[in-house]
């Protein structure tokens, strides 16, 4: 259910309403977040400038609770529409309350207010470790790495997880200057443990064999990991490290202005690695 200046692709995974939530521009969606419906609880919703589209394409339905796998503009933007419109309960974890009750403590960066602007503050409490429907219990798992308020959605009986930005797919080129590589590792592999029948992005993409899907990421990873720990202890520098092993610098650097590069996905590879790591390299 497209408009002019903003996107709400709406999909159905068995029990579990899926909306791919974008900004537009000549009719194409620029970035997609993804937000997620069952049995009244909502998983994350989207950016501001698509929060009216995702209120109409839910219709009547009877949201009564929305988690927000972390406070991330991209991830809190229809928090307050759908609040007013439904009366939901938000819960966030704990460090997340300050931003999604107040958005603007937070200063987002030029294309960050381009591709998503800011949301509107809403009232919200912290999360347990789990979250009940009136057919479900979701697990809360905690997922540092993207963020430090950042947890994944589990519901055993059906192997759902819903992971936010805790898993993306693809081959990492590039990080924001304020992730943390290892820890994102470290959160994989405490998602590989569970018994997964789909992943539920954050980019409103689902996913079978959902737990190949986390094994293979982790694999590329670590693999990267010590390709870059290896050049490092040959002297090389950062910017050659990168050069070397993703060669032309990725759009998103330039977009986000060095926000996102390989660089800094080279400097936490060196710079935050764990002493356990350490380790096993020496």
């Amino acid at each position: 259910m497209p408009s002019e200046r903003h996107m709400v692709l709406v999909d159905r995974k068995g029990n579990v309403r899926v909306f791919r939530l974008a900004r537009t521009m000549f009719g194409r969606g620029l970035y997609f977040t993804g937000a997620y419906f069952v049995d009244g609880l909502m998983v994350d919703t989207g950016c501001a400038y698509s929060a009216t589209e995702l209120v109409k394409a839910l219709g009547d339905a009877a949201v009564s609770t929305i988690v927000n796998t972390h406070s991330h503009e991209d991830h809190i933007g229809a928090n307050a529409a759908l609040q007013r419109r439904f009366g939901a309960e938000i819960m966030v974890h704990p460090d997340g309350l300050p931003f999604v009750q107040e958005p603007r403590r937070r200063r987002l960066r030029p294309y960050q207010r381009f591709f998503w602007g800011y949301p509107e503050g809403s009232a919200a409490r912290p999360l347990g470790e789990s979250v009940s429907s009136e057919h479900h219990r979701f697990e809360v798992i905690q997922a540092p790495g993207h963020s430090s308020d950042h947890v994944c959605l589990y519901e055993p009986a059906h192997g759902w997880l819903f992971t936010g930005d805790a898993y993306v797919g693809g081959k990492d080129r590039v990080l924001r200057a304020d992730f943390n590589i290892w820890k994102i590792i470290g959160t994989l592999k405490k998602l590989a443990k569970l018994d997964i029948e789909l992943l539920f992005t954050g980019s409103g993409s689902v996913r079978k064999n959902g737990r190949q899907e986390i094994v293979t990421k982790i694999e590329y990873l670590e693999e990267l990991g010590q390709r870059v720990l290896d050049l490092h202890a040959k002297g090389w520098s950062h910017r050659r490290i990168r050069q070397k092993l993703f060669g032309r610098q990725d759009w998103i650097a330039y977009v986000t202005l060095g926000h996102y590069g390989g660089w800094n996905l080279v400097r936490s590879y060196v710079e935050d690695k764990p002493e356990s790591v350490e380790k096993e390299l020496s």
